[in-house]
């Protein structure tokens, strides 16, 4: 995802990539990082940690460990600086701290920054209301075997958006496993099931089951470029905003939608 990001920043008209930086002790540091993705040369040079790098740029993109995220939006509200992040796994509490610290910088927080699955997300808002309680509704998602959360953010993102749609509280209905005899399905629970192998980019299908009919609706990712490209247009979109946090409904145009 570094890698695709960079290319993306660097293309973007409105973006210049200022730094890069990994871990300390990365083999990667020192080098190029454009030469490292195989599209040319960047002009910078890998830093070592993240202090090193954050009073570079205007905005700093992530894309991480919800550990390590959290650690960098604290280091970014103290100097100020915008933020875009994209790292999933990120629990309650930390969305809450992100929205304490989020007085002092702009952030744009978002499971997903696919332009296709923010769509997807206000379908799934909007059919859920108007199927009503009639339609069963179930998600199921698919990533490659080296993602390291389940559900996918993006699963627990559209199961919040179809909860929404017909006025449930997801921590109340949302149902992440089945095995044995588990009786009968309640109308207001909302499945959300994992798949994980090979090297699926993301998939996500969320299903309206009703009486005699069955609506899909499905976002196949078919590489990360999609994410990297959402998040550079999230990265020019929240650099001149005000403190505060924001996510991708925000950077689209599609809140009233």
């Amino acid at each position: 995802m570094g890698q695709r990001i960079g290319y993306m920043v660097s293309q973007h008209q409105e973006l210049n990539y200022a730094a890069a930086f990994e871990a300390p002790g990365n083999p990667a540091i020192g080098n190029d990082p454009g030469v490292m993705g195989g599209w040319g040369e960047a002009g910078i040079k890998i830093e070592e940690g993240f202090e090193a790098v954050v009073d570079k740029g205007d905005v700093i993109i992530d894309f991480t460990f919800h550990k390590a995220t959290m650690e960098f939006a604290r280091i970014a509200s103290a100097h100020k600086r915008a933020m875009v992040i994209g790292t999933t796994g990120l629990s309650a509490e930390n969305l809450e701290e992100l929205k304490a610290l989020s007085v002092t910088f702009p952030c744009v927080q978002a499971p997903n920054m696919a332009v296709g699955v923010n769509v997807l997300f206000k379908l799934a808002a909007k059919t859920a209301s108007v199927l009503g309680d009639e339609y069963n509704i179930e998600i199921v998602e698919l990533h490659h075997n080296k993602k390291k959360d389940a559900p996918s953010g993006t699963a627990l993102k559209l199961a919040e958006m179809a909860a929404s749609g017909v006025n449930r509280d997801l921590e109340k209905v949302g149902v992440y496993e089945r095995k044995g005899i588990i009786g009968e399905r309640t109308v207001e629970e909302i499945g959300v099931q994992t798949v994980r192998g090979g090297d699926i980019v993301g998939e996500h299908t969320i299903y309206f089951a009703g009486p005699g009919e069955r609506i899909e609706i499905t976002h196949r990712a078919h590489s990360r470029d999609n994410f990297a490209q959402g998040a550079a247009k999230a990265a020019a979109w929240v650099a001149d905003k005000e403190p505060g946090m924001y996510n991708m409904f925000d950077v689209l145009g599609l809140q009233d939608l």
